[in-house]
């Protein structure tokens, strides 16, 4: 569990990186892709149809107990984050998609997370664990407010905006060492108790967003820029918004268990991530030499 200092360190954190994330986004982006109904619609389908499915289907295939089940649940059921935007660009996908995709599964996540939350681990619902669906609901709301806040303020002062932008994409990182570092120490137990199939799990849950979100993206027709986009947006969850959901919502006695995964998960998803957008970048650089053939 984390002391008073270290909770009060920890909240100004999510708060400013809530901030940072709104200040990535635009409202204006959100609307010219909003007529391109079918790609964002296929987003929003792989994004709260596939993770949560693969989160649960993995849990229950490992057999992993309930705390660290719902724990890799809950990332499943996490709306995409704004580290997706960039590896887009950096994967030659489809940018202005990526960042509807991101508001968009933002702005559903305050309706979808409680109820994909509810139907994937009320099989997980024990006696010693009774989830506080009310605590969630009520937590991804304060979240959202950071978020609206950063948006206001890119629309207000850009430059102001891109250096809140640049602090958080590094502030991100800082958080999630940050609690490592803390946790870690506290947790020997924990961590004597992480199996390989609990590390395979916080692994695939990333890998096979990618795969589900890129052949659904092609089994509709989709271009290659808007199914890398897809692909990214799928795999990569808002880590963050995941710990604070966690942190916020469960008794202090269960948050160390549940906050497992999705640490590990946070631990990997850099690797996996910057694989995946190599591999995109590979791909988009051989289809442009096909189409100069």
């Amino acid at each position: 569990m984390l002391t008073r200092i270290e909770e009060i360190l920890f909240a100004s954190m999510i708060f400013f990186l809530m901030v940072a994330m709104g200040t990535t986004l635009t409202l204006e982006n959100f609307k010219k892709a909003v007529h391109s109904k079918k790609p964002l619609l296929i987003g929003m389908l792989s994004q709260f149809g596939f993770m949560p499915l693969i989160a649960f289907g993995l849990a229950k295939g490992f057999g992993l107990s309930p705390s660290f089940a719902i724990g890799l649940i809950l990332v499943g059921c996490t709306p995409g984050g704004t580290t997706s935007n960039l590896l887009t660009y950096y994967a030659k996908g489809d940018v202005a998609l990526s960042i509807s995709m991101t508001i968009a599964s933002t702005i559903l996540a305050i309706v979808m997370m409680p109820f994909l939350f509810w139907l994937y681990c009320s099989g997980f619902n024990v006696d010693q664990i009774q989830i506080p669906y009310k605590s969630i609901i009520g937590s991804i709301v304060v979240l959202i407010f950071p978020v609206l806040i950063g948006i206001k303020i890119r629309s207000a002062n850009i430059r102001l905006a891109l250096k809140i932008e640049k602090i958080g994409s590094v502030l991100g990182i800082l958080m999630i060492l940050f609690l490592l570092i803390v946790m870690v120490p506290k947790n020997i137990e924990i961590l004597k108790e992480t199996t390989i199939a609990m590390y395979v799990s916080a692994i695939l849950i990333t890998v096979l967003g990618y795969v589900f979100g890129y052949t659904l993206s092609k089994l509709f027709n989709l271009t290659i820029k808007q199914s890398t986009t897809v692909s990214l947006e799928t795999g990569i969850q808002n880590g963050p918004l995941t710990i604070a959901v966690i942190l916020l919502s469960f008794p202090p006695v269960l948050v160390n268990e549940i906050l497992w995964m999705p640490l590990l998960y946070a631990l990997f998803v850099p690797v996996t991530s910057s694989i995946a957008t190599l591999f995109f970048y590979l791909k988009s650089k051989k289809n442009q030499k096909e189409q100069v053939k």
